[in-house]
């Protein structure tokens, strides 16, 4: 059982309670209304933009303590080199590595854990990642966990977007969101969050919520089923101007409706905490989820709000 709602429903002083979280199942459903509005107003994000599942393990390791434009860098730079593949990576000494990778920053370290990684991948399954992802998910995501390098981010990272578990992913923009709309505090811990958000989103699917069908491979979601998913999602208006990545080879490889749906709203947030819910002074007039924002809410007037922690 997680710290902050332990199974006798008392609370823990450590972590500062709100009516909305002390309200049974309201954490939930306010997690299905955001999921509902985020997904009417944006649509499919088409992440994570790679064209191998390896390329999303690669891409997991450099997006460390670093912006995503700096990932894009080292990829090029690894692409060009022959250096983005399971061989090119073994065969890279560690200082060639080391200078491809540089422009994510803490390039030596990464370069080090990505050495080890395909040293693991030899040991154990003979270079095969095909191997290593069939392991069931809680056996795997303990072993990535056990990687040097590799933390809860980065293992749900890989889980879902490379080996397409049925894991959410929670970073610092999911504990943004989340603690402005008093869903959690600055105190709670990942792994209260990641289950809440499985919990929830889970729970719509087995409530009929969604039709869930497996996503295979190429197939993008029809955008009247999905209007059909969530009733009240067209009073979101459209015009709210993110632009999605161009689908890739990872985001449309074959998955579970569950997988997809942890994939998107993963997706949808780190979109609305980059152009809405901004560090320092959010802008909640032009935010999709403005009208979901609690009645005593500081963040509207620009109240600069508890920095979320990151997550690695």
């Amino acid at each position: 059982m997680t710290k902050g709602l332990p199974g006798n429903r008392q609370m823990t002083p450590s972590i500062r309670y709100t009516p909305h979280m002390r309200a049974k199942g309201s954490r939930e459903d306010k997690i299905r209304r955001i999921l509902g509005k985020l997904e009417s107003a944006m649509g499919p994000q088409h992440w994570w933009p790679a064209g191998s599942a390896f390329e999303v393990v690669v891409g997991a390791y450099l997006t460390q303590n670093t912006a995503w434009t700096n990932v894009e860098q080292a990829m090029v730079n690894l692409r060009r080199a022959g250096a983005l593949s399971i061989s090119g990576i073994r065969s890279a000494t560690q200082e060639e590595l080391e200078q491809l990778v540089r422009p994510a920053g803490y390039f030596r370290q990464k370069a080090a854990r990505l050495k080890l990684f395909i040293a693991h991948l030899d040991a154990n399954y003979e270079g095969s990642l095909d191997a290593m992802f069939v392991l069931p998910t809680e056996a795997l995501r303990k072993e990535l966990l056990g990687l040097t390098g590799i933390g809860p981010e980065t293992a749900d990272s890989i889980l879902l977007y490379a080996a397409n578990h049925e894991v959410f992913v929670v970073d610092s923009y999911t504990q943004r969101i989340f603690e402005r709309h008093e869903l959690v505090s600055h105190e709670t811990p990942y792994e209260e969050i990641r289950l809440v958000v499985q919990k929830a989103l889970g729970e719509e699917g087995q409530n009929g919520g969604w039709q869930d069908q497996p996503r295979q491979q190429g197939q993008q979601p029809h955008s009247s089923q999905k209007q059909a998913r969530h009733p009240g999602c067209n009073e979101i208006p459209k015009a709210f101007a993110v632009i999605p990545h161009e689908p890739s080879a990872a985001s449309q490889m074959e998955r579970s409706g569950l997988a997809q749906r942890y994939n998107e709203f993963h997706a949808l947030l780190v979109q609305t905490a980059k152009h809405y819910c901004v560090k320092g002074e959010p802008k909640c007039q032009d935010c999709p989820l403005r009208e979901m924002l609690p009645s005593n809410s500081k963040t509207m007037s620009g109240t600069r709000l508890t920095r979320a922690r990151k997550s690695i």
